[in-house]
């Protein structure tokens, strides 16, 4: 593939760039062939694995998502106790 000028996405500058890249491509012929079409399937997959590696979540802290819920409009302590148990265990 010379010419295709690939290289990874490693900075915020190339984040920018890459996405507005692929729309450009996609609205000059969406019949693309090589080389844009090319580019167009190796820019979508460098995409979301820029993002899995830099800008990764990870799966919520069990303690703070009963906090964040229990702050919510028209909860009371009482209501996570049918869930959780003694009033004691919903203080901790």
């Amino acid at each position: 593939m010379v010419g295709l000028d690939i290289r990874p996405i490693k900075t915020a500058a190339d984040d920018h760039v890459v996405p507005q890249e692929i729309s450009a491509l996609i609205a000059s012929d969406p019949a693309l062939g090589p080389p844009d079409g090319d580019r167009l399937d190796v820019l979508v997959t460098l995409m979301p694995a820029y993002a899995a590696k830099y800008f990764a979540i990870g799966p919520p802290d069990a303690v703070e998502t009963i906090k964040l819920r229990s702050e919510q409009p028209g909860l009371a302590p009482r209501d996570l106790e049918l869930t959780i148990g003694s009033p004691g265990c919903v203080s901790e």
